[in-house]
């Protein structure tokens, strides 16, 4: 059974961390991520970014670690393409869904971080937690109905709707 280390570190350590991991033999960049973690306490609000590193030194034996950090809502990310070319492709699309920015970003090609996988002229953020998906606000969600909803209401128990994310409010959207 493979399993995973994971490991917090302090924002201001991020990058130093994956270099020390690299070092301690985490050669093989898996993939980052983010995840959205605004809606927190405002001490605690930001995105926590998220790196999975193997260390396949060792034939029959495969290591990995998490590293995982807290980025304050706006501050750019000190980007990893320096300890980590492949990073690249993973830094642009978390700055594209997600809105983060990657300090010292460079792929080789000069042009910074740019959109890779949504339209020409989209706009917003769609990974987002405040992100109102459109689909959603065209038509009703197709989910299973709530409880109390529906042709036998009468014998249902009721309890509070709750709406699923990205369904906007009854206020949103034309008249």
């Amino acid at each position: 059974m493979k399993v995973t280390d994971v490991r917090d570190v302090p924002f201001g350590e991020w990058s130093t961390s994956v270099l020390s991991l690299r070092e301690e033999g985490y050669a093989y960049f898996d993939w980052l991520t983010a995840v959205d973690e605004t809606d927190r306490d405002a001490g605690d609000a930001g995105f926590d970014v998220v790196c999975h590193l193997l260390d396949t030194s060792e034939p029959g034996r495969l290591r990995s670690v998490l590293l995982r950090t807290r980025a304050p809502e706006g501050a750019p990310v000190p980007s990893l393409t320096g300890i980590f070319r492949g990073a690249a492709w993973h830094e642009r699309e978390t700055h594209e869904m997600f809105g983060i920015d990657f300090e010292g970003f460079d792929d080789g090609s000069g042009l910074g971080l740019r959109p890779l996988l949504l339209p020409d002229g989209f706009e917003g953020t769609p990974l987002r937690k405040s992100f109102v998906l459109a689909a959603r606000a065209s038509k009703a969600w197709p989910g299973a109905k709530e409880p109390g909803e529906g042709h036998d209401s009468a014998r249902a128990p009721g309890r509070r709707r709750v709406q699923a994310p990205g369904v906007p409010g009854p206020e949103w959207g034309p008249r």
